[in-house]
């Protein structure tokens, strides 16, 4: 057994030691998952019939743990999630009761709960919600003791800024991380090609420079003679796009370095909201959210679509727009957002694990051993494939994590956006009031108000909701 392994157990079993008041309220919407796996003791097998080992003795007399989780990839999948928790109920003799959240109404059900003292034992997602909302509240378990050296030295090996994201300014760790990804862009390429606009586009590095997008966009127009693109703006949904679309035009940020103020009132910001409301083809569209342009990109309506990552890429129905989709496939090229220099600061994604604090040392430490298991062992290549992103980490427990998707030519490709993954800008402060405050901007630019004075408003709006 591993040191990391040794260490692991060692601890689980001196908490669950400990004399602690019973706690930890269950979820009461019925569970997705079977019920819990038989743990009694087998009769010895014949010597010649096989049988099944039984499963191990659950830790601390925990017998199951709830797990709550974002539609993540196939983390969202009720048989994909049920094969990696029936792997780890066989390993530890702790089931699982899932349940799945959707974006629409998921914070106000985990919201509910915590005010009922009904918080699941562990929830799948990233630290804008782990760690800027939940954690900075006090409400989740500091997981700082779940990271050696070995760790760290994995989870840096790929990107610096991952343990930032999920380490809150107090220094408590509140996400376990397990994969990431990079937002982008997607353009209609047969569109492209017909018009002649695919001379902008590198597809070797799918990168373009401002210019080239601004050139590629009037050819399409003059071909088309219709919208090419919607700055969408009826809601927060997707507006990873509309944020780094502004932001990487001309070099302009979204808050500061340290994650205390919103900066987007950067006259950079000005700059380019002013060049899309001035381009013919680019629109400022109320009526649409991220999931809306998605649509009509794949309807053929839109010929780029500023709401893209690699779920789209890899399955255009993960999207779930009820579309009648005519582009698909090889028809869609992904790419970076355009910049002056062509290198593009992307707007990144993170997932992983939180543990909510429901005061039960014994539900914690099995909670804690859900968490190895499916970010730090043998079986995280399986718990990576199942959210169709990319590791967090090179290696875990000597398993290389770093040719997952050797094997997966568009996963390996869309890797070259990887490097290009820029500040996770979301846990900052007041990060929900600050997303209202930036889709009510875009729709006042739309309708023609003083660029200036809108971005001026909004962003201070933000920043007083933070401080306050």
């Amino acid at each position: 057994m591993k040191m990391k392994k040794f260490l692991a157990l060692l601890l689980a079993m001196v908490m669950t030691m400990a004399l602690v008041a019973c706690g930890g309220g269950q979820n009461d919407t019925p569970a997705n998952n079977d019920t819990p796996a038989n743990t009694d003791t087998q009769a010895p097998a014949d010597n010649n019939t096989p049988s099944e080992p039984a499963p191990a003795e659950p830790t601390g007399g925990v017998s199951e743990i709830s797990l709550w989780t974002y539609p993540i990839g196939k983390w969202g999948d009720e048989a994909t999630v049920k094969t990696l928790t029936d792997a780890f109920t066989a390993e530890t003799g702790i089931a699982v009761k899932v349940e799945y959240l959707a974006y629409a109404d998921g914070d106000d059900k985990v919201n509910t709960a915590i005010t009922a003292n009904a918080a699941p034992d562990l929830i799948m997602e990233g630290p804008e919600r782990l760690v800027a909302n939940w954690g900075a509240n006090g409400k989740m378990v500091d997981l700082s003791d779940m990271f050696d050296d070995t760790d760290m030295a994995e989870i840096n090996a790929v990107n610096e800024g991952v343990m930032n994201a999920c380490t809150h300014t107090s220094g408590a760790i509140y996400e376990y991380p397990l994969v990431m990804t990079a937002h982008c862009m997607a353009v209609n390429l047969t569109a492209f090609q017909e018009a002649g606009a695919d001379q902008y586009l590198n597809l070797d590095t799918h990168t373009w420079t401002t210019q080239q997008f601004i050139d590629a966009v009037a050819t399409m127009y003059a071909y088309y003679n219709d919208t090419i693109g919607a700055v969408f703006c009826a809601g927060q949904g997707g507006d990873q796009g509309t944020r780094a679309l502004v932001n990487n035009l001309y070099g302009g940020t979204f808050t500061n370095a340290e994650h205390t103020q919103y900066t987007w009132d950067d006259p950079k910001n000005i700059q380019a909201l002013q060049q899309l409301l001035d381009m013919d083809g680019i629109e400022y569209d109320a009526s649409l959210a991220g999931g809306d342009e998605i649509a009509k990109f794949y309807q053929g309506a839109l010929k780029m679509a500023f709401c893209w990552n690699i779920a789209q890429q890899m399955n255009p129905n993960a999207a779930d727009t009820g579309a009648e989709k005519t582009v698909t496939g090889d028809d869609i090229a992904f790419m970076s957002f355009p910049s002056e220099d062509g290198n593009s600061k992307l707007q990144g994604g993170i997932w992983g694990f939180g543990i909510f604090d429901n005061g039960d040392a014994d539900r914690i430490a099995a909670a804690k051993q859900f968490i190895k298991f499916m970010c730090d062992s043998e079986h995280t290549v399986d718990a990576v494939k199942a959210a169709t992103y990319f590791a967090v980490r090179s290696a875990a427990e000597g398993t290389d994590l770093s040719t997952i998707w050797a094997d997966d030519a568009i996963m390996n490709e869309y890797t070259k956006l990887m490097p290009y993954l820029g500040d996770y800008y979301q846990v900052t402060t007041g990060w929900a009031g600050a997303r209202t405050e930036w889709w009510n901007m875009l729709q006042e630019v739309g309708a023609g108000n003083d660029i200036t004075a809108a971005v001026a408003a909004h962003a201070a709006a933000a920043n007083e909701a933070a401080a306050g």
